[in-house]
């Protein structure tokens, strides 16, 4: 992880499902954790999506506070 990846958690939307168009650091915990269970998608989005389900899951979505705009 990197200051860049927690750049794109609040730049990046979700490009499908439930949640499509909010960006990845706005997706609910319950949504993440389904992700884990089940399985993440390849690629950048996955790995977005790993990151947000941990920083979610350890009660650290306040440091993304100052890289909203």
């Amino acid at each position: 992880m990197n200051e860049d990846d927690l750049e794109r958690l609040v730049t990046t939307p979700m490009p499908f499902g439930q949640y499509a168009g909010r960006v990845i650091a706005d997706l609910p915990g319950h949504y993440l954790a389904w992700f884990a269970r089940q399985g993440v998608p390849q690629g950048e989005i996955g790995r977005l999506l790993r990151l947000m389900y941990e920083i979610d899951h350890n009660d650290l979505r306040g440091l993304l506070a100052p890289l909203r705009r």
